[in-house]
């Protein structure tokens, strides 16, 4: 498929079909969570690698996890330090998540508020959407468009001229911090040096 407008990008998402679009790290391969499935195929990703959900406001994300009052005290105070931006939180999911989002560990699930303002306009009107880095699983993130469309044709990309006056993505994926029950863990260092003080355990 060619690239597309950013209007008809968020026709196919919502209509349940792959797309692509830049955000604050890498370009996102993405789809409503209910379609999780295409991604792993496309990527020939392993199931045991769980996608992140990304959406344009923490409030949107929060029906996707659970947890006491205490812990969404202080997954809310880091989503405010942090968000928007290049942190991913691996939380405790709630019965709302497709299975298919995590289908090994259906469990938890990694949530995301990017920085960026295409990435923001499209989540805004498709909801959140399912999301990870474009390129097949085991090798570095494509870092433009033209690069997706070339090495994912059945994707929908957004259009370059859509793309003018972007701050590109920084190339560096995002921070992921895991909620342990009482304290975070690091499981991956990306784009934000996270401190975790006594303020944000429990």
């Amino acid at each position: 498929m060619t690239q597309v407008s950013l209007k008809d990008l968020i026709v196919g998402a919502r209509s349940g079909l792959l797309v692509s679009f830049p955000t604050d790290t890498v370009p996102a391969l993405a789809a409503i969570p209910e379609k999780a499935a295409l991604i792993f195929a496309a990527k020939q990703r392993s199931q045991d690698k769980p996608l992140i959900l990304m959406a344009a406001r923490a409030e949107d994300l929060w029906l996707y996890v659970k947890g006491s009052q205490k812990e969404y005290k202080v997954w809310q105070e880091l989503a405010d330090k942090y968000w928007p931006g290049g942190l991913t939180l691996v939380l405790p999911a709630s019965q709302r998540l497709p299975k298919v989002m995590n289908p090994i560990d259906p469990t938890t699930i990694g949530i995301r508020v990017p920085n960026s303002a295409i990435a923001q306009s499209i989540l805004t009107q498709t909801g959140p959407l399912a999301t990870t880095s474009a390129n097949f699983s085991g090798q570095p993130p494509l870092q433009t468009m033209a690069e997706i469309e070339t090495q994912f044709p059945q994707v929908l990309t957004l259009a370059t001229t859509e793309c003018q006056g972007e701050m590109p993505g920084m190339g560096v994926p995002s921070t992921v911090a895991k909620w342990t029950g009482v304290n975070w863990e690091i499981l991956r260092q990306g784009r934000i040096k996270l401190d975790i003080s006594s303020d944000n355990q429990i």
